[in-house]
Order: structure tokens, then C-alpha cells, then sequence
């Protein structure tokens, strides 16, 4: 792992390059092309075929929630930018305000929901705006074998629900305050992620909804950082990196930087009636930082060695056409 994350800085300098114009074959969304939201491009896709298909968002704000559906093949969607390795650069933002107060369940919340395996995003802005007081997702990941690539993912409560089988989330943002990063059935990697925590008394940043001892389910951030949002004044130990939603939850952090938003305990129990914590996984290696030092919570571990991305994601995850190693 530490091979991997030396080689990063050079990978991403030698990957570095605009997309400003659509790929060949790409359904265009924006002024210029066919269609005037996401949408309606993605309802022009093909659910039968096999081959791959592409969507092209031209550069802007796109107030709109949008449905992947499940497509037999590949699907990759594009955003506008002038540098495809950093999400700073980002031209392209997808933005709804739907919450649970709204809708029956945390899905039907989400700004973008991909229901479809063999899916990458690229360069694209996911915000849900509602806000503090209810759950409203900008992601909901509802498919195996999904990539999401210099991404922002912008939310409160449950930002990224991570729900089933091996996602990769790489050189991405991810912003919060409860429980953002949560699922049940998810082997999800975040690697090089900034994770920026809101203005909050109280906050955690991961949910197991792992729920037996036999689920490959994991949430592993790896070479990542952990710090306040832009514009966000956090309170030194506000946060936690975690806490079970389900008694076998399993999440890890590591090689990651902290600063000092995350309390000396690391991780804390569901609720002081409720504490699920028996059967809970979660683990640390070679994280540095303030927030990474203290006494952790006795039901955390400190691992012998870091969590390998093959044990995730499969050990042939190189050669997935989900996988965009370039960003490894």
C-alpha cells in the first residue's frame, strides 16, 4: 500500500489533461447538445444493449435529480473540466434538495442514484441541499462495480450511501456532519479522498450497516484527509471516524491524515441503550495527525497491517473496466 500511495503524485501529473469537448459517441447534455438535462440523456441510453455508452455534461448547474437505471453494459458519464485529476477544477454540478421528510426512504432522497453496475462518473459536482434535519443524500450507489473519479459529493446527513458490492471512490470530496458515508452491503475503497466535516457539536463520518460476521461488506479510506470544511469552524474532537449502525460493522482508516475534528476515542457506540458494538470491525494503521492520536475506544483495533485493495474490491480489480487505475 505504501508502494501505491508513493506513486500517486506521479501517476496524477502524468494523467493530468482537459476534457472539454465530448468523447466520441457521447450523448451530449448542455447548450450544445441534444439534450437540456442529464435525464433526458440518460433515459436516451439503451437498456438492452451491451455496449458501452457515454454521457457528455457540458459545464454548469444542473437542478435536476437524476435516475440511472439498470443498462445491460457499461456506462460512463463525463463532466466538463480543464483538469480531469482534480475535483477542484469541476465545472459541473448536479444539485436537488430532497430529504426524508419528502419521500419514504433514503434512495428516493438522493441527487444522483445509479442503480446499474459497470458505471464511472467523472468530474462532476453531487449535492444534495437540504441541509441539517433529516437524511437527504447527494449519492445512492445501488449496484455493484461502481467508479466515481474526481468527484464532489455534498450532503449533511448520509451523503454517500454505499450500499452494494465493490465501489471505488478515488481523488474525490466528500462533505458531511451524520453518518455520511454509510450502507450496508458495500466493499467500498475511498482512495486519496478529502473528507471535510461541517460546523457540528457532534458528528461521525462512517455507518456500518454491516449485519453478520459472514458479509463482505468494508469501508476502507486509504492515503486520504480528514479535516474541516472550507468555511467551517469544528470544535477540536467533535467528530468521530465512525459508528455501527448494524453489530458487525466494518470500517478502516488508514495512511490517512487528521487533523484535530476527531475525538481521542476515534469511534463511538450507536446510542448509550443500543451500543452495537460486539461484533463491530474497526480499524486503524499508520494514520498521522492529531486526530489520530489518544486512547481509542476499547472496541477499536489497531491493525498489524493495512487492509489491501484486492481484499476489497477483488483480486483482479485492475482489470475491471469499472477501474480507472490512472487514479490509484
Amino acid at each position: 500500500m505504501r508502494l501505491l500511495a508513493s506513486l500517486a503524485p506521479l501517476i496524477g501529473l502524468a494523467y493530468s489533461a482537459s476534457r472539454t469537448t465530448a468523447p466520441s459517441g457521447a450523448l451530449v447534455v448542455g447548450s450544445s447538445g441534444d439534450y437540456s438535462t442529464i435525464q433526458d440523456a440518460v433515459d436516451a441510453l439503451s437498456s438492452s444493449s451491451s455496449s458501452e455508452q457515454s454521457i457528455f455534461i457540458e459545464a454548469g448547474t444542473y437542478k435536476e435529480q437524476v435516475y440511472v437505471k439498470k443498462i445491460s453494459g457499461p456506462v460512463t458519464i463525463y463532466g466538463y473540466t480543464e483538469d480531469t485529476t482534480s475535483y477542484s477544477a469541476n465545472k459541473v454540478t448536479i444539485t436537488y434538495g430532497l430529504s426524508q421528510e419528502d419521500v419514504d426512504n433514503n434512495d428516493a432522497t438522493a441527487t444522483l442514484r445509479v442503480w446499474t453496475s459497470n458505471f464511472k462518473l467523472y468530474n462532476v459536482n453531487v449535492v444534495n441541499s437540504y441541509g441539517e434535519g433529516s437524511q437527504a443524500l447527494a449519492l445512492s450507489a445501488n449496484a455493484a462495480n461502481q467508479g466515481y473519479y474526481a468527484c464532489q459529493f455534498k450532503g449533511y446527513q448520509d451523503t454517500i450511501l454505499a450500499e452494494i458490492g465493490a465501489q471505488l471512490y478515488a481523488q474525490s470530496y466528500i462533505e458531511g456532519a451524520t453518518d455520511f458515508i454509510f450502507g450496508q452491503e458495500g466493499q467500498a475503497w475511498f482512495e486519496q479522498v478529502t473528507i471535510g466535516v461541517l460546523e457540528a457539536s457532534l458528528g461521525y463520518i462512517t455507518a456500518s450497516g454491516r449485519d453478520s460476521s459472514s458479509s463482505d461488506s468494508y469501508y476502507v479510506i486509504n492515503n486520504s484527509k480528514v479535516a474541516a470544511a472550507p468555511g467551517n469552524s469544528v470544535e477540536s474532537g467533535a467528530y468521530y471516524l465512525g459508528r455501527p449502525w448494524r453489530a458487525y460493522a466494518r470500517v478502516a482508516f488508514q495512511a490517512t491524515s487528521m487533523t484535530d475534528v476527531i475525538n481521542s476515542a476515534g469511534w463511538k457506540i450507536w446510542n448509550t441503550d443500543d451500543p452495537r458494538t460486539d461484533g463491530v470491525e474497526f480499524g486503524e494503521f499508520e494514520n498521522k495527525g492529531a486526530g489520530s492520536e489518544g486512547t481509542r475506544a476499547d472496541f477499536a483495533t489497531k491493525l498489524s497491517a493495512a487492509v489491501a485493495i484486492g481484499d476489497v474490491l477483488g483480486s483482479d480489480y485492475a482489470d475491471a473496466s469499472w477501474v480507472d487505475v490512472s487514479y490509484l
